[in-house]
């Protein structure tokens, strides 16, 4: 069974910042594409950002220029940084691993904007 561990949702005030992070194995990290997606009540899952293990980002138009994904090799762990958030970023934030027909989710981490 892999593991992929979120941690770092929470509640934030429009125009906040918030970090989260995803821990992986490192069998997994080596070599799967890592990527983030998002759940909005109501609404289909959706990719928000994701990185290959050659640096490769692709990012979702809504948040192109507010959010930030990396890697630290070193603990094997990707992260999401997120500014300027909205209400609209509101949802269920899922890690996702992903290697040819093989396909991983962390359990998710609520990310809610609210004043």
């Amino acid at each position: 069974q892999v593991q992929l561990v979120e941690s770092g949702g929470g509640l934030v005030q429009p125009g906040g910042s918030l970090r989260l992070t995803c821990a992986a194995p490192r069998s997994i990290f080596n070599t799967y594409r890592m990527g983030w997606y998002r759940q909005a009540p109501g609404k289909q899952r959706e990719l928000v950002a994701d990185l290959t293990t050659t640096g490769y980002t692709n990012y979702a138009d809504s948040v192109k220029g507010r959010f930030l994904i990396s890697r630290d090799n070193a603990r094997a762990t990707v992260s999401l940084q997120m500014s300027s958030l909205k209400p609209e970023d509101t949802a269920v934030y899922y890690c996702n691993a992903q290697h040819m027909v093989a396909n991983y989710w962390g359990r998710g981490t609520q990310v809610t904007v609210s004043s």
